[in-house]
């Protein structure tokens, strides 16, 4: 199945993945998936992923529940968005329940 990623264009222009990786994971998985992904894919920064929130029903696809961000909160946290009601809270990075939406900058 070939994938086509949405583009988004605002203050921040970013592609992002038109799927959400396959299973929840920690903050530490998530960014080694990226690094196993290539082709410049990543987390989304806390700004991305609120512009992904605004922009969700265009985009399709995601989950009710939290999504983690690359932007830390502190050594043991990151943010993280809750995709049914917008909140952005610190989760641990240890957490495995969150959900993965990569993106990739537009050059």
């Amino acid at each position: 199945m070939k994938r086509e990623p949405i583009v988004l264009e605002q203050t921040l222009k970013f592609e992002v993945d038109q799927h959400d990786l396959p299973e929840a994971m920690t903050w530490k998985e998530a960014k080694q998936t990226f690094a196993d992904l290539g082709d410049g894919w990543r987390l989304p920064t806390k700004d991305e992923l609120n512009l992904m929130y605004i922009n969700r029903v265009a985009i399709g696809g995601f989950a009710n529940y939290y999504y983690w961000s690359s932007t830390e909160f502190n050594n043991f946290s990151a943010w993280g968005q809750h995709f049914e009601n917008g909140q952005q809270d610190d989760c641990s990075k240890d957490c495995a329940y969150l959900n993965v939406r990569v993106v990739r900058d537009i050059n």
